[in-house]
């Protein structure tokens, strides 16, 4: 009876102890939240234009071989159910072939809306008001405000002296301009650029068409920078707003998604 009683006692602490070192491993390990699975769009829901949410007859957004397809056929985007602060979000991308009216002949465009504010279709009928992360053959890793011009929505952002055309140039150490309307084109754009299909500037960061790319929203507090296949491309502060839902477009054109996933940071 006294043996039982000692292992009685040496399996309490065993227990006691483990589940401690669990607690501190959980307690010290990133939270990810997985936004794709590889096999629904759980959590997602879709908006069309002139469909409204939840409502894609043409099927603009599917799941296909553990990705997620978006034809580009007709205008919307997938929308995150939940809001989100404080996240390193990570997108791998890949451009198909297809395009489709009024962009068969433009470049590739779609783009990742971080913040995302406000009705569905708030913006043009389609968009939820947020900042856009562009994805677009020659811009990916350009911001666009997508907002109703108040100071409600807006960025601030070191940039180059010289404009491209309206738009200033993210340009590290750069002087801070505020945009609350329009956008602030990344690094390496090139001053050529034309919006047509299969573009390529002579300093893009983005890999030819066919190809995996890795795009990173580093978001803090009301921070945001984008790194584009682990190169830092675009930076911003005094993001307004700095939480929301995230969107992903449909416009114009096919794109892949084989990951995306949050790292939740800690709260400031």
């Amino acid at each position: 009876m006294k043996n039982c009683t000692s292992l009685h006692i040496f399996l309490i602490i065993c227990f006691c102890l483990t589940g401690c070192q669990v607690q501190t491993i959980s307690t010290n390990k990133k939270k990810t939240v997985i936004l794709f699975n590889g096999k629904n769009l759980d959590n997602w829901y879709t908006f069309v234009q002139h469909r409204g949410r939840d409502s894609d007859p043409k099927n603009v957004f599917t799941v296909q071989d553990g990705m997620i397809r978006i034809s580009g056929e007709e205008w919307g985007c997938i929308t995150t159910n939940n809001e989100f602060e404080n996240y390193r979000l990570v997108a791998e991308f890949k451009w198909g072939e297809k395009t489709f009216e009024p962009r068969v002949k433009n470049a590739r465009d779609s783009g990742i809306l971080l913040h995302s504010v406000g009705e569905d279709g708030g913006s043009e009928g389609i968009w939820m008001y947020s900042i856009e992360c562009q994805l677009i053959e020659g811009g990916t890793g350009d911001f666009i405000v997508v907002g109703d011009g108040s100071e409600n929505f807006s960025i601030t952002s070191p940039v180059a002296e010289e404009k491209q055309g309206n738009s200033p140039v993210f340009q590290a150490g750069g002087k801070e301009t505020t945009v609350n309307r329009g956008r602030v084109n990344w690094y390496g754009r090139d001053p050529d650029w034309k919006d047509v299909f299969n573009f390529r500037g002579t300093q893009d960061v983005e890999n030819p068409v066919g190809e995996w790319n890795r795009v990173e929203c580093l978001v803090e507090g009301d921070k945001i920078s984008i790194f584009l296949n682990g190169k830092l491309v675009n930076q911003a502060s005094n993001v307004r707003p700095s939480r929301g839902k995230i969107q992903i477009q449909s416009e114009g054109a096919e794109i892949f998604f084989r990951k995306v996933e949050l790292e939740l940071l800690p709260q400031n």
